[in-house]
């Protein structure tokens, strides 16, 4: 069972590695289905932020209801340079849901495949 909490301390270090190192290095450039709703389009920076002139798909999109989460746009509250701690924050929450689903289901197997007084046969 030690090698068993090796392997978990190791793994939970590799992830945390992964998720707060390479997050700075994810680009902040529209991803294919952006720039796609954006062809025909130029975004304008004015004083009320980016507006978009011309003729593209992107006009008629509404901004998504949780923009203003504290995780949008892969960044804490908006704040530039906490890419890292919300990678890591995402992959904390990932696991913690994820854990409790799989204690649940486990939950819920054990209770189902333990015998009851009514399932024993009787001689």
């Amino acid at each position: 069972m030690r090698g068993g909490w090796r392997f978990w301390v190791g793994f939970a270090v590799v992830t945390l590695l992964i998720a707060g190192g390479l997050s700075y290095l994810a680009s902040s450039s529209p991803d294919g289905l952006d720039s796609a709703t954006l062809q025909g389009c130029q975004v304008v920076e004015t004083p009320q932020g980016e507006q978009l002139r011309g003729d593209c798909i992107a006009q008629h999109a509404d901004q998504h209801a949780l923009a203003h989460s504290p995780l949008a746009d892969y960044t804490l509250g908006g704040r530039d340079g906490t890419n890292g701690v919300a990678g890591i924050a995402g992959v904390a929450v990932t696991v913690l849901v994820a854990s409790g689903a799989f204690w649940l289901i486990a939950r819920s197997r054990a209770r189902s495949a333990a015998p009851t007084s009514s399932s024993v046969p009787e001689d």
